[in-house]
């Protein structure tokens, strides 16, 4: 397993940015796909973006597409979720978590490895 570790959440005013970002340490960084889910308060945990193990495929859910993008830096072993335009809606504890397999995957059953999550607060 990886061990990650977010940072970069807080409270802000909608369209406002952020920017979360991850640092893995452990398994091999650059073999797996990683990915950025959310949990808003009362509601399951759901898929926000992936990146493939080497950073040439990426896929985002419906909602973020075209406000949010993910990258990975393999030689320091980070993950990045730059947020903006963030709406009230996006407020969620989000979550880094690393793959076992190296292509972008939605799948939250081929992610075996998680952080503890940074709280994103947007207010309207």
């Amino acid at each position: 397993q990886v061990q990650l570790v977010e940072s970069g959440g807080g409270l802000v005013q909608a369209g406002d940015s952020l920017r979360l970002s991850c640092a893995a340490s452990g398994r091999t960084f650059s073999r797996y796909a990683m990915g950025w889910f959310r949990q808003a308060s009362g509601k399951e945990r759901e898929f926000v973006a992936t990146i493939s193990y080497k950073g040439g495929s990426t896929s985002y859910a419906v909602s973020v597409k075209g406000r949010f993008t993910i990258s990975r830096d393999n030689a320091h072993n980070t993950l990045s979720l730059q947020m903006n335009s963030l709406k009230p809606e996006d407020t969620a504890v989000y979550y880094c978590a690393a793959a076992t397999v190296p292509y972008d995957t939605y799948n939250i059953a081929d992610f075996d490895s998680w952080g503890q999550g940074t709280q994103v607060t947007v207010s309207s």
